[in-house]
């Protein structure tokens, strides 16, 4: 299979996408680890864009907050915000981008697909940022367990990331008509 070359069209819906993704990681509930609408751009984007450009979009909002731009919650960018306790979770977007890249590519490219493949994401950025976050957590003064970090880091999370999903799902098919007369 050829990979599409990347055209300005693409280019433009990229940075679209990054921007949302922006924007969304700054509607944010304070917590532990802030509830935002950072999934549902990364939904979106990834169904908008596909795998391959989806990824790229994610890569620059990562590397746009690596530089220090305000893109992640709360307005944080930088280093200490992208390796602190929840970057794991910002790294997995990534993960997530991957995977839905290798359904596409090798499984199928039908909806039913996309989105177990995206649930499948949202389990592997789950244990990734959870991973990172009890390494890191535990590298301090105090520890914690699992358990207590799945409680505080992934079950509030669960419901809220499906109906993102869900949403991410509804407003793709509701823009897709636009979508396509751009794309062509």
């Amino acid at each position: 299979m050829k990979m599409k070359k990347i055209n300005i069209k693409d280019i433009c819906i990229i940075a679209l996408m990054t921007a949302i993704i922006v924007v969304c990681s700054w509607m944010s509930i304070p917590m532990t680890v802030p509830v935002t609408m950072q999934t549902f751009a990364v939904f979106l984007t990834l169904l908008v864009c596909g795998g391959r450009n989806g990824a790229f979009s994610i890569l620059i909002y990562i590397l746009l907050g690596l530089i220090g731009v305000p893109v992640f919650s709360s307005f944080k960018g930088g280093t200490a915000a992208l390796f602190g306790l929840t970057g794991g979770y910002i790294f997995g977007f990534l993960l997530i981008a991957f995977i839905y890249f290798l359904t596409e590519r090798f499984i199928s490219d039908k909806t039913p697909a996309k989105v177990i493949s995206l649930l499948l994401g949202l389990i592997v950025c789950y244990i990734f940022g959870t991973v990172w976050f009890i390494h890191l957590y535990n590298l301090g003064d105090d520890s914690i367990t699992i358990k207590a970090a799945i409680t505080m880091c992934v079950i509030p999370f669960i419901i809220p990331d499906i109906l993102k999903l869900l949403l991410a799902l509804f407003v793709y098919k509701a823009a897709k008509p636009v979508l396509e007369k751009v794309k062509n």
